[in-house]
C-alpha cells in the first residue's frame, strides 16, 4: 500500500475570495435593481444570493476535508466536499424557484422599467468580478481536484451567462419598450438556473456513491501497468474511487508462484510509486496472488465466492 507524500492542501483562502465576491456583487446587482425595478435584474441579485450561501458552505466543508484521517475516518474527511455541492445545487432550485414566482408577477402586473443606463452598468460590473473569481476557482479546482472549488466556479460562471442574458434582455426591453420581455428572460434564467442546480447535485451524488474514476484518468492507470506488464506478470481487480481531491486506486497483482516475497513486494512497491506520480494525491493499495493458482483468477469480482 502507498499513498502520496502531499499533505492535505488548504485551499480555504479560495472560499474567501468567493465570499468576498458574492458580498460585492449582491450590492452591486441590488443596486441596479433597485436603480431600474427590473425583475431580471433581482433574478440575478438573487442569484449572488445562493453564491453567498454556497461559499460559506464550501469554507466550512473544506475546513473539514482538510482534517487529517483518525480512528473513526481512517480514510479521510474528503468526502465532506460532496456535501458542499449538493447544498450549492439545493438552494440553486430554490433560487430558481423564486425567481420564478417573482417573474409571473410582473408579467400578471408588467412595469417599466427606470435608469436602465447605470443600472446596467453597475451589473456589467459585478459580472466581471464574478468572471475574474470563476476563473482563479475553477484554475484551483482543477489543479487540486477539488469539486467544492470547482462547483463554486461553474456556478459563478453559469451567473456570468445569467447576467448577460439579462443584461441584453433589459436593454431590449430599453430600446423597444416592450416590458413583458424582462419578465421572460428571467423565466429562462430560472430555468438554466434549475438545470445547473441538478448537474452539481447529481455529480455530488455520484461521488457520495463511489462512482469509478472517468475513463480518461483509467486509460492514464492502464498505461502505467502496461509498463509493468512483463513475462508472468498480470492483472485484474482494478477499481477507483474519488473521495473530494483524494484518488482511491485497488488492484490484484498477479505474479508466478516462484518469486521471493521480498521480490514480488518490491515490484508492487514500483507499481504503487508509478502510480502516485500519476496521481499526487493517490491512496493505492495492491494485492499480491501467484498467477498459477486458479483461485487467483477467480476472484475479479467484488462480493467473491469461497
Amino acid at each position: 500500500m502507498k499513498m502520496t507524500s502531499r499533505g492535505p492542501i488548504d485551499l480555504r483562502r479560495y472560499a474567501f475570495i468567493s465570499i468576498a465576491a458574492a458580498v460585492a456583487t449582491i450590492l452591486l446587482k441590488g443596486v441596479a435593481w433597485w436603480l431600474t425595478g427590473s425583475v431580471g435584474l433581482l433574478s440575478d441579485a438573487i442569484e449572488s444570493f445562493v453564491n453567498l450561501a454556497g461559499a460559506l458552505m464550501a469554507l466550512w466543508m473544506l475546513s473539514i476535508a482538510i482534517m487529517p484521517a483518525d480512528a473513526e475516518h481512517p480514510h479521510g474527511h474528503d468526502k465532506a466536499e460532496y456535501f458542499s455541492s449538493a447544498f450549492e445545487g439545493f438552494l440553486i432550485v430554490v433560487a430558481a424557484a423564486s425567481i420564478g414566482y417573482t417573474a409571473v408577477e410582473r408579467l400578471i402586473h408588467p412595469q417599466p422599467l427606470e435608469a436602465v443606463g447605470i443600472g446596467l452598468l453597475v451589473s456589467v460590473l459585478a459580472s466581471i468580478i464574478n468572471f475574474g473569481v470563476a476563473r482563479v476557482l475553477l484554475r484551483a479546482g482543477t489543479e487540486h481536484k477539488s469539486i467544492t472549488l470547482e462547483a463554486d466556479a461553474h456556478h459563478l460562471m453559469t451567473d456570468v451567462w445569467t447576467s448577460v442574458g439579462v443584461i441584453a434582455g433589459v436593454t431590449l426591453v430599453w430600446l423597444t419598450g416592450l416590458n413583458w420581455l424582462d419578465p421572460v428572460i428571467a423565466l429562462l434564467v430560472a430555468a438554466n438556473i434549475v438545470w445547473t442546480g441538478w448537474q452539481l447535485m447529481r455529480r455530488s451524488a455520484s461521488g457520495l456513491m463511489d462512482v469509478a474514476l472517468p475513463k480518461s484518468e483509467i486509460a492514464q492507470i492502464e498505461q502505467v501497468l502496461s509498463t509493468f506488464d512483463t513475462e508472468g506478470v498480470c492483472f485484474h481487480a482494478l477499481r477507483t474511487r474519488q473521495a473530494g481531491r483524494r484518488v482511491f486506486i485497488s488492484l490484484h497483482v498477479l505474479v508466478p508462484g516462484d518469486w521471493l516475497v521480498k521480490r514480488a513486494h518490491d515490484f508492487s512497491e514500483e507499481i504503487e510509486a508509478s502510480l502516485c506520480r500519476q496521481f499526487p494525491h493517490a491512496h493505492v493499495m495492491t494485492h499480491l496472488e501467484p498467477i498459477d493458482d486458479p483461485l487467483s483468477m477467480a476472484d475479479e469480482a467484488l462480493d467473491r465466492q469461497r
